[in-house]
């Protein structure tokens, strides 16, 4: 297929894609800033510069894009335009991030993923209560009730 928009527009298109300071991220760092904790924002040495860091509990927080993620959800379509390029840049994603997490949990940090589906009006679990589940892990380190064996996945 065809894409709809010339060259130029889709490389101004793409190349004003955020990939710090979301919606999402600003969203989740203003509440847990607001209740209380500190953090450091994309730590350039740790293994994907996770979005927030909070180094007094050990842990990192990645707030990933549900579509850039691959995230199985109703925000994520595989683009009709070029299947394959996409499919093989969201399957490198993908793995790029199991890496990362499992490198930092070797390294000793507590790693969670919250995916940007979750921060939005109408998601399973209210956003007040993310933060609340987000707060409880920081603190006493057991998994959100939504979260995998894991603790990865914040669905």
């Amino acid at each position: 297929m065809v894409d709809v928009v010339d060259k130029a527009t889709r490389s101004r298109m793409m190349s004003g894609i955020r990939g710090k300071d979301t919606k999402p991220e600003l969203l989740v760092r203003k509440a847990l800033h607001a209740r209380g904790f500190r953090y450091r924002l994309h730590v350039a040495g740790l293994p994907g510069k996770p979005d927030l860091v909070f180094p007094r509990y050990r842990a990192v927080l990645f707030i990933h894009g549900c579509f850039w993620h691959g995230h199985d959800c109703r925000y994520f379509r595989l683009p009709a335009t070029r299947p394959e390029f996409w499919t093989q840049k969201i399957t490198g994603n993908q793995d790029r991030d199991r890496r990362q997490l499992h490198i930092l949990e070797e390294a000793g940090w507590r790693t969670l993923v919250v995916w940007e589906c979750m921060t939005r009006k109408g998601s399973a679990i209210p956003f007040d209560s993310l933060v609340d589940c987000i707060a409880d892990w920081l603190v006493t380190g057991k998994n959100p009730p939504f979260a995998d064996a894991d603790g990865r996945d914040v669905q």
